[in-house]
């Protein structure tokens, strides 16, 4: 995993839930490698590379803080890259810090996303 790479997994909510989260991040991380898109699916996952738009400012973080139901967002990749990712989901969402684990060059960060 590369020192701006982030994968996000969510769980909980709907497909448009777990788009509205990472359309949040892309304003941080720029576009993910695809958006969440079955409707069947109980778990979503979405890796930025980080290599377009990091650092940009914006994305509609507004507009996309709404959820219909509560997620649970796992976060992982290098401390800089999840601590980037928490602070825009805790500025875009009502959330609640779940804890973090760290490894050597990794860490990883729950979240809980509430509606």
């Amino acid at each position: 995993m590369s020192g701006t790479q982030l994968t996000v997994t969510l769980s909980g909510g709907g497909t448009d839930d777990a788009r509205a989260v990472v359309r949040a991040l892309e304003g941080t991380f720029g576009a993910p490698d695809e958006l969440p898109a079955d409707g069947n699916a109980t778990v979503h996952t979405a890796t930025f590379d980080g290599e377009s738009g990091v650092g940009s400012a914006g994305g509609d973080g507004e507009a996309s803080g709404r959820l219909s139901a509560p997620v649970t967002v796992t976060v992982q990749g290098s401390p800089e890259a999840v601590r980037r990712a928490s602070d825009t989901l805790t500025r875009v969402f009502t959330a609640r810090d779940d804890g973090a684990a760290s490894g050597d060059q990794e860490q990883e960060r729950q979240l809980l996303l509430e509606p």
